[in-house]
């Protein structure tokens, strides 16, 4: 029976193990965690036993606590809640004790982890690593590990925690806490040493495998937009280039897309940038024009998926107003009239034609060509309340009665979003 909340040698063995496992095989990158069942099954696709039992028990099912085999780690879902509970209360208590007694490594023994055990600031990285793998937003736990890192002027302490958070979140994708602090580490590095382009690239190409397996991971894609800020040019061109085929398999999930629209409006800003850093305006007119093309091929081979029509709506807009409208040497300034041209004419023209196309519905049964009518028609309305010289190039083209018919199809679909258009 349990004495006490910290009993070192009753409570606290599987924390030890655990944290032995993690030591031992540095290279662990990925991390999960198993019903007790199944270690059997783990054990027979590996061809070895690769398990870690309570050394005070006997081996048996209910003593198996961890499995590792080819830098991947199970952890038994029956020792979860005590593990977590018994990690964070060690954990507080080496945070305790280092705030009270400060730095009591030099920088060297730090960087390595070689202290001795019971020194403060190893046992908080120790412990805060083992917390944060099973309770991955638990914020102190974080925190502690950046007032220790905040104080390291190694690059390799730097890399060492990105690897930490990427296992952490090989099982938590979606922990905002832990993309929050791969952000800090990269504003770290960027401040003490210089913003290499290398760890820019394994990051965007991080957030796309993860993207893979975990689907509409809104956190992830947001942190690849913010490392646009960055990215030199010839990055955000690379980028746009690489992620193109990614996209074009993920029509649903808006959050590529998202992704696109913040590299697109990198190379805006570089048009406008002086001296020898500006980036070619005809090379830039020329990849608008191309994810305009690519982007009609999809909306017309996907039909009916609201992430590429919104995606059409931005490459649209900042398509008139600053290629085929403004002169490209001078920035555009809100709220400026467009002047109506031939260029500008002729791209309405061909809007209007995919709009009429995209309003035939073969079969009203069928979903997804509704969705594509009203998705449409929505576009068309927005565009022409962004830039109300339009209204009057569709009302001639498509005559009185499609125009009606458009607004219709928006009014039974969503009537609140056509007033809010239309009178807004």
């Amino acid at each position: 029976m349990r004495q006490g909340p910290c009993s070192e040698e009753g409570c606290f063995t599987v924390l030890k193990l655990f944290e032995h496992v993690l030591e031992s095989d540095p290279l662990i990158n990925e991390v999960g965690f198993i019903h007790p069942s199944q270690f059997n099954l783990l054990d027979e696709e590996a061809g070895s036993s690769s398990v870690y039992q309570n050394e005070l028990q006997p081996n048996n099912e209910t003593s198996r606590k961890f499995w590792n085999q080819d830098h991947k780690l199970g952890i038994s879902t029956d020792i979860l809640v005590q593990l977590c509970k018994d990690a964070k209360h060690v954990f507080l208590l080496a945070f305790e004790e280092y705030k009270r007694h400060g730095n009591a490594c030099n920088e060297s023994q730090i960087e390595n982890f070689s202290c001795s055990p019971g020194t403060p600031e190893i046992e908080v990285m120790r412990h805060s690593q083992a917390v944060l793998l099973l309770s991955s937003d638990f914020g102190t736990a974080w925190n502690a590990r950046k007032l220790i890192l905040s104080k390291k002027d190694q690059l390799s302490a730097f890399t060492k925690e990105l690897r930490l958070s990427e296992l952490i979140l090989s099982n938590s994708p979606k922990s905002e806490s832990t993309w929050s602090h791969r952000r800090w580490i990269i504003k770290m590095i960027s401040q003490r040493f210089s913003t290499p382009q290398v760890i820019i690239t394994k990051e965007s190409e991080l957030v796309e495998s993860i993207g893979e397996r975990s689907k509409m991971n809104y956190r992830a894609w947001y942190h690849r937009c913010w490392l646009v800020s960055y990215m030199a040019i010839e990055q955000v061109i690379q980028e746009l280039n690489k992620s193109k085929r990614w996209a074009g398999l993920h029509v649903a999930d808006s959050s590529c897309f998202h992704y696109r629209r913040r590299l697109m409006l990198k190379i805006l800003e570089s048009l406008y940038v002086k001296g020898g850093n500006a980036y070619d305006k005809s090379e830039a007119r020329k990849i608008w024009k191309e994810e305009l093309d690519w982007n009609k091929e999809l909306v017309e081979r996907y039909v009916g998926r609201e992430a590429l029509w919104l995606h059409r709506r931005f490459l649209s807009l900042n398509w008139i107003i600053y290629f085929a409208c403004n002169d490209l040497d001078v920035s555009p300034e809100p709220g400026e009239s467009i002047i109506m041209n031939e260029e500008i004419a002729i791209f309405i023209d061909n809007e209007i034609h995919l709009l009429e196309s995209s309003m035939i519905v073969p079969d009203t049964k069928f979903e997804d060509f509704q969705a594509q009518a009203l998705h449409a028609g929505v576009y068309m309305l927005w565009l022409t309340k962004k830039i109300p010289e339009l209204w009057r190039m569709v009302e001639e083209k498509l005559g009185t009665e499609k125009v009606k018919c458009v607004l219709s199809t928006i009014a039974q679909e969503r009537p609140s979003l056509l007033h809010h258009l239309v009178n807004v």
